[in-house]
């Protein structure tokens, strides 16, 4: 089915190792919360195994008493630590243009902090035609639902969940914590091993 004849192809991302490798940047910011609140966190750990929202990751660290306003001052020094070390993955530059060359649009969609994917965007000066933040898992199906998505990208399988609640084609990576078996086994639709393999399947899907 060619999905552009009618209305224009929208493809949602995720972000963390899906479009950019942010685990540098994100271990950063861990070392420096653990620093300033005297915590011990094991940032590799962290980095491991990104995707759900920090809130989760930070009940594995502090007292659930504590995990709010931790996970707010995590969100204020967030900028200064994460964004500049975090580089666009390979791909992910390229997969954008070949959806825009089609007449397509893009979305991001992430359980990370809407400012700050949005830091991350333009920093990098990837421009998609919306951001929205703070969704995880099936939830991230109402934003592609919202606007039209045809298509869900991303490495792990709380992704294939919001791609599926959406009624999206789940395409996934394995860029991220998440191997083939566990994304295909959680209902991935497509498996490739990074965003370089995306426009040649693209112009497959398209022309399908």
């Amino acid at each position: 089915m060619d999905v552009m004849s009618s209305h224009p192809l929208t493809v949602g991302f995720d972000l963390d190792m899906t479009l950019l490798d942010t685990r540098p940047g994100i271990k950063a910011a861990y070392l420096a919360l653990s620093a300033e609140t005297g915590t011990p966190i094991d940032a590799d750990l962290v980095v491991s195994r990104l995707g759900p929202p920090v809130d989760e990751e930070l009940r594995n660290w502090f007292p659930a008493d504590k995990v709010a306003a931790t996970a707010d001052r995590y969100r204020e020094i967030y900028p200064t630590y994460a964004i500049a070390p975090s580089p666009a993955l390979p791909g992910a530059r390229e997969s954008l243009a070949a959806i825009r060359e089609r007449g397509g649009r893009t979305i991001v969609v992430t359980a990370k902090y809407q400012p700050s994917a949005e830091l991350h965007m333009a920093h990098l000066g990837i421009d998609p035609d919306a951001i929205i933040g703070g969704l995880w898992a099936e939830a991230k199906g109402h934003a592609l639902r919202e606007h039209g998505a045809h298509i869900y990208v991303g490495d792990h399988t709380g992704d294939v969940r919001g791609a599926r609640t959406a009624g999206a084609l789940s395409v996934a990576v394995t860029t991220g914590p998440c191997d083939e078996r566990e994304l295909r086994e959680a209902g991935a639709d497509v498996v490739l091993s990074s965003l370089t393999e995306f426009p040649a399947w693209l112009e497959t899907y398209a022309a399908g």
